[in-house]
């Protein structure tokens, strides 16, 4: 249902607020560079450290924006369920195509409490949902095992996979027929080259054109292509996650202009020897 190239959305901030007339120019920008789909209020997007309030902002004003243009992926987890349910059902109500939902965090649930939250979710809300695993942010790893179960719910259609295992991946595609999309700029190719359908991305934030080009390339068998994009971001892929996820991807998209440099605590700044690194790659790869 999902394929290619699928950005997780940094969010503009300015003085405090969002900052919505960059966030405007940042879809505006992803629709000219061909991206596939759009993700708001993710773990690029700093959800954790917004609020309720904002998290509907975000994801009304990018619904609006993109006007049809590129589907809408709204990040709509918390690890609270009723709190899931509510921001799920907003995201449908407003317009958006699907939602992206992150395992809970913090509450560490079992294999069959993460079922149980994911199936009321699915019931409450008539909107394609796409499960996120990511154990190293929440703690717990869903396993194939309990995806496998999610995947006979009608409107379960994909899970965005960021365990770091190609194996857990290739179980899921071996038992169910959901879509699964790479979690991890650097194992888009790999997985794809197992039956991935495309990666939901943070380098596409800065080279939209190339991760569309790369995805591409997988999905039509051209895998020397994908290979030799794969090769050259490689050094993007990598410097992007020397720090925290969003520092390094905000402090680019600072450095080249496109928004502000304003992230929120208990993120900061990042290390000048990072920095430094940072601004390196970009040059080298004439990213401007």
């Amino acid at each position: 249902m999902f394929k290619g190239s699928i950005v997780a959305l940094v969010t503009p901030f300015r003085n405090g607020k969002i900052d919505v007339e960059k966030l405007d120019e940042l879809v505006e920008f992803h629709v000219a560079e061909g991206t596939n789909a759009i993700v708001p209020c993710g773990t690029t997007g700093e959800s954790a450290a917004m609020s309720h309030s904002e998290h509907e902002e975000v994801i009304k004003r990018v619904v609006r924006t993109a006007d049809g243009r590129l589907p809408v992926i709204a990040g709509t987890g918390s690890n609270y369920t009723d709190e899931a349910i509510s921001l799920t059902r907003f995201a449908a109500d407003v317009g958006a195509d699907a939602a992206l939902l992150v395992s809970p965090y913090y509450n560490r649930p079992t294999q069959e409490g993460l079922y149980r939250h994911f199936r009321r979710i699915a019931e409450e809300v008539n909107i394609p949902q796409i499960l996120y695993n990511v154990p190293s942010r929440t703690g717990s790893n869903v396993l194939p095992s309990t995806v496998l179960r999610l995947a006979d719910l009608r409107n379960v259609v994909a899970i965005k996979e960021a365990s770091g295992s190609v194996d857990q991946s290739v179980e899921i595609l071996r038992g169910c027929d959901i879509d699964v999309l790479s979690g991890d700029d650097s194992l888009t190719l790999p997985l794809m080259a197992v039956g991935a359908t495309g990666v939901i991305s943070v380098a596409a934030n800065l080279v939209p054109r190339q991760i569309a080009d790369l995805t591409a390339a997988m999905l039509e068998g051209n895998v020397q292509e994908a290979r030799r994009l794969h090769m050259h971001l490689y050094p993007l892929f990598d410097v992007l996650f020397v720090e925290t996820n969003p520092i390094p991807v905000k402090s680019a998209m600072a450095v080249l202009e496109r928004i502000g440099p304003e992230m929120r605590l208990p993120l900061c700044e990042m290390a000048p020897a990072n920095l430094d690194r940072l601004k390196s790659v970009l040059a080298d790869l004439g990213i401007r």
